[in-house]
């Protein structure tokens, strides 16, 4: 640093007494005087600059020549190498020339021209750790895979650049689509830094696309401990994984350990649905209703959720419609704004055949929030409250064309999943599904819009829309206290809407479909 510093001090004297010195020059009437072996010559002020440069040159040549000749000395006095370090050190200069100008082409998209100065810059430097890691990036853009390759294999024999192979070995495996040996060279790459983030992040979602929980759990860890992801996110993200492990031991049939799985994940992060969903369901099956009723209503009140309600329903299946609306209160009487709330009540009066209570409670959420499930279930309120068929199918068509409710979508491709899973079923990203509205129409409709499944349970099998008017023509039916009541009056209204691909085209010998009554007119 100190000299560095001495360095430019000397280059600004340099500046400054030049600079000065063509000053007094170009002031000077007479110029320069000089005589040398009795001739006498006077320069004038501009020969004098020329002079000077021309000085300069010859003393930067005479310097040159002095060298080669101290090289040639020493050579002479028994140092071998003095001529080599002497012609290495320009061959080192031309070296990182064409280190720089390869670099700057392959960061221009020129790749061939990024190979010949990679080639050229190997040539005069022997430095693989710079030149094979340009070569090798420039073969990737020009799409030579096996030159690629081959460069990063080079980087392997070498200490401190065998990372830089092993990364660039695993993403060509991860561009080629062969996730086994991306895992196997991500974890190489791990273990040889722990703290690159960006190969922990590689290596936890391999991980979690393989099912390999407990070596996603590691991974995850060693984020927490060397800082690259905050406490918080941890906990939730090690949740996710430990439901993920215990998803694939239920599927595996072992229910003791699913059950503490999905009991372990739930106390890791209450707040996460699928895991409370799973948690209740393990303490339905060991009859403990009172630890489910508690994890389902923990995490209702941080967020509303069909499942959660549905789960909540699984505790007493068997009790009556009357029996299940007060049991319910618990999870009604919270969030009584929010839409998930105000459509489940709407759905246990709609089962209690109380009708009225049911419009109430949905209040103005099919006009001012419409959705496949909140008309749907208008539908039914119409049915049961014996209005005209043209009215209940009406609603019925809107709630073809209205936007999906809420679903597990993906942050990172937008795509809507049918069920919640740690992985995302089509770009394969660990953790990013979010419980929220799609922009695509098209989109699947979510097990919880598909029917009013607390009240009438699954519905299996595919349904005519053809048979809608059949469906309409039949009276209110006993709702009962089962779920399996498919045949009721409101399965198969929200069935048909959440089925049906064109009402149109289903019903087409029959009268116009008049437009629903806003719900201000409705009586």
């Amino acid at each position: 640093m100190l000299w560095t510093l001495i360095k430019i001090v000397i280059f600004l004297g340099i500046v400054i007494a030049g600079t000065w010195g063509v000053g007094a020059l170009m002031e000077a009437e007479g110029g320069i005087r000089f005589s040398v072996a009795g001739t006498e010559r006077t320069l004038g002020p501009l020969e004098s600059v020329i002079a000077l440069i021309l000085l300069m040159i010859g003393s930067w040549l005479l310097f040159k020549v002095v060298g080669l000749i101290v090289a040639f000395v020493r050579f002479a006095l028994g140092d071998t190498t003095a001529i080599n370090r002497f012609f290495d050190r320009r061959r080192e200069r031309q070296g990182y020339d064409a280190l720089a100008e390869g670099m700057m082409a392959l960061a221009s998209g020129e790749s061939k021209l990024a190979l010949t100065k990679a080639a050229k810059a190997e040539r005069l430097l022997e430095k693989p750790e710079l030149t094979t890691l340009l070569t090798a990036q420039a073969a990737e853009q020009a799409g030579d895979t096996a030159k690629a390759t081959a460069a990063y294999k080079k980087l392997l024999a070498d200490d401190k650049t065998r990372f830089v192979g092993v990364r660039g070995l695993m993403k060509q495996q991860l561009e080629g689509g062969d996730t086994g040996k991306a895992l196997k060279l991500a974890e190489k790459a791990f273990a040889l830094k722990p703290k690159h983030i960006e190969t922990q992040d590689i290596l936890l979602e391999l991980q979690a696309n393989a099912h390999d929980w407990a070596g996603a759990r590691r991974t995850l860890g060693a984020k927490l401990k060397h800082g690259g992801l905050p406490r918080d996110v941890h906990k939730r993200r090690d949740a996710v994984l430990a439901l993920g492990h215990a998803k694939d031991i239920m599927d595996e049939d072992k229910s003791i350990e699913a059950r503490e799985a999905a009991i372990e994940a739930n106390r890791l992060s209450p707040d996460l649905i699928p895991a409370a969903i799973m948690a209740a369901d393990g303490y339905i099956a060991d009859k403990k209703p009172k630890n489910a009723t508690r994890v389902i209503k923990k995490a209702w009140s941080v967020q509303p959720h069909p499942d959660l309600a549905g789960a909540f329903a699984r505790i007493k299946p068997e009790e009556s419609p009357k029996e299940r609306l007060s049991r319910f209160a618990v999870l009604t009487g919270q969030h009584l704004e929010h839409p998930e709330t105000r459509m489940l009540k709407a759905e246990l009066l709609i089962a209690a055949e109380d009708f009225p209570g049911a419009r109430a409670a949905l209040g103005d959420l099919a006009e001012n929030d419409p959705t496949t499930r909140s008309l749907a279930i208008m539908a039914a309120i119409e049915k049961g409250s014996g209005a005209d068929d043209a009215v209940v199918k009406g609603w019925l068509a809107r709630a073809l064309t209205a936007p999906r409710d809420p679903q597990w979508v993906c942050d990172n491709c937008q795509k809507a999943n049918e069920a919640w899973d740690p992985v995302c079923d089509h770009c394969g990203a660990f953790d990013t599904l979010s419980w929220r509205q799609t922009d695509n129409p098209s989109a699947p409709l979510p097990s919880g819009a598909e029917m009013l499944p607390l009240i009438v349970g699954q519905i299996e099998g595919p349904v005519d829309i053809a048979e809608d008017a059949e469906v309409l023509e039949d009276g209110p039916s006993d709702a009962g206290g089962s779920d399996d009541v498919s045949d009721t009056d409101t399965a198969d209204i929200v069935r048909n809407a959440a089925e049906a691909s064109s009402l149109e085209t289903a019903n087409a010998d029959a009268p116009p479909v008049d437009e629903p009554p806003r719900m201000k007119d409705v009586n």
